[in-house]
C-alpha cells in the first residue's frame, strides 16, 4: 500500500512546519573514480562522502505576521526531524536554512519554500 505524503511530518526545532503542501527529500553520495590495469575503457567508481537536503513548500498563512520575515531565516542551523504521524519511524539531522522563496501571485494562494541542506549525518 502507498503511504500518503500527509502522514509524513517535517519539525524544525520541535515544531511542524507549519501549512505544509510537499516535502522533498534527498539524499546521495559522490563518486570516486577508481583506476585500475583491469578496467580498460571502462570507468569504475567506488562511494564516497553522502549529503541530503530537504525542500519543504508551504502555503503563506493570513494571519501570519511572519510571513515575509521567512526570507530572513537563510543561514539559520536548525534540527529538522522526518516523521510519520504515529511517530513510528524517523529521521533526524542538523541543517543549515540555504534558501526561502516566496511567490506573491494576483489571483492565487501566495506559497513559499524552504531548502535545508544537512550538515552531519541523518540519523
Amino acid at each position: 500500500m502507498a503511504i500518503n505524503g500527509n502522514n509524513i511530518i517535517i519539525t524544525k526545532g520541535g515544531t511542524a512546519i507549519a501549512a505544509t503542501k510537499s516535502h522533498e527529500i534527498q539524499s546521495g553520495c559522490e563518486l570516486i573514480e577508481i583506476s585500475g590495469a583491469s578496467q580498460g575503457a571502462w570507468r569504475e567508481y567506488i562511494a564516497g562522502r553522502k549529503e541530503w537536503s530537504v525542500t519543504v513548500s508551504y502555503l503563506l498563512l493570513e494571519n501570519s505576521r511572519n510571513n515575509v520575515r521567512d526570507v530572513l531565516q537563510v543561514d539559520n542551523i536548525v534540527t529538522l526531524v522526518i516523521k510519520d504521524r504515529s511517530n513510528t519511524y524517523s529521521v533526524t539531522g542538523t541543517a543549515i536554512c540555504t534558501a526561502c522563496k516566496q511567490t506573491y501571485t494576483k489571483g492565487n494562494l501566495a506559497i513559499g519554500s524552504f531548502t535545508f541542506k544537512g550538515t552531519g549525518a541523518l540519523s
